[in-house]
């Protein structure tokens, strides 16, 4: 069967170290796109931190889409229709936060083009803010603050730290949420049942194209889903060990332009 659908994580599959898009890789994007494939940027990065990307590439143009905040969230960026959204309970906003102020860690969630947040910034914050290209805003009581809807919260801190935290959090909210790590300093904190994949079987079913026409790549965590659902899975070179042993399918490093190698390799 074709591959129809190319779906890629942003942070260590699409760009490369300096978070750039490489010539190569842009130009084979490009290409499946002129032949009529669909692209998917899919992270777990806010909605603003993947426009600029889904610009450079010419979605728009080309019906592509973009999953944010590791699925919780599908725009179709031909019009910006939200195709598919699910919202963070805000009840659970007072437990959280106690825990990460328990644990002297962060936690933060987003609204409109920033990162907001009332914990002390720490290093982890700021690279999120970096790699989003949104600034921090540093807020008042969170859970008083947030009374609008969000896709997600992330906790930031050590990785020893949250690899303590990480359980006890899954035991307790087992029945609520999704918990888990995209890096070993940040940890996830989404609605129920929100994973790439289970928002790429929505995305599909909007499409009418099956799991068998898609490939998917990624590097991190939280990549497992989607690359275990894909017709195609792919880790790439640089990837977490524990991502390779799921994947169908190793490329290049995303310094060597591994997504170029997967569509010249998979798709042309």
């Amino acid at each position: 069967m074709a591959y129809e659908i190319l779906v890629l994580d942003i942070d260590g599959t699409l760009t490369n170290s300096k978070k750039e898009i490489s010539d190569k890789t842009y130009q084979s994007i490009m290409t499946v796109q002129e032949r009529g494939h669909k692209v998917v940027l899919a992270s777990g990065r806010p909605t603003p931190g993947i426009l600029p990307l889904a610009k450079k590439l010419r979605l728009a143009e080309y019906g592509g889409y973009i999953l944010s905040f590791n699925g919780a969230k599908i725009i179709d960026c031909t019009n910006g229709e939200i195709i598919f959204q699910q919202v963070l309970d805000r009840d659970y906003l007072p437990f959280l936060h106690n825990k990460a102020k328990e644990n002297n860690v962060g936690i933060l969630s987003y609204e409109g083009d920033c990162v907001i947040t009332d914990s002390p910034i720490d290093k982890y914050m700021e690279i999120e803010s970096r790699i989003n290209g949104i600034p921090i805003k540093q807020i008042e009581d969170f859970p008083s603050y947030i009374q609008f809807d969000i896709n997600k919260c992330l906790m930031t801190g050590d990785p020893d730290i949250l690899r303590q935290i990480e359980p006890e959090l899954k035991e307790h909210f087992k029945a609520f949420l999704n918990i888990y790590r995209s890096e070993p300093f940040f940890l996830e904190i989404m609605p129920k049942n929100i994973d790439k994949a289970f928002s790429l079987g929505k995305l599909l079913d909007y499409l009418g194209l099956s799991r068998e026409q898609m490939i998917s790549c990624g590097d991190g965590f939280n990549d497992i889903s989607m690359i275990e659902y894909a017709g195609m899975g792919v880790a790439m070179a640089n990837a977490q060990e524990i991502v390779k042993s799921k994947a169908d399918y190793i490329t290049l490093s995303n310094d060597e332009d591994g997504i170029a190698h997967v569509i010249e390799e998979f798709m042309l």
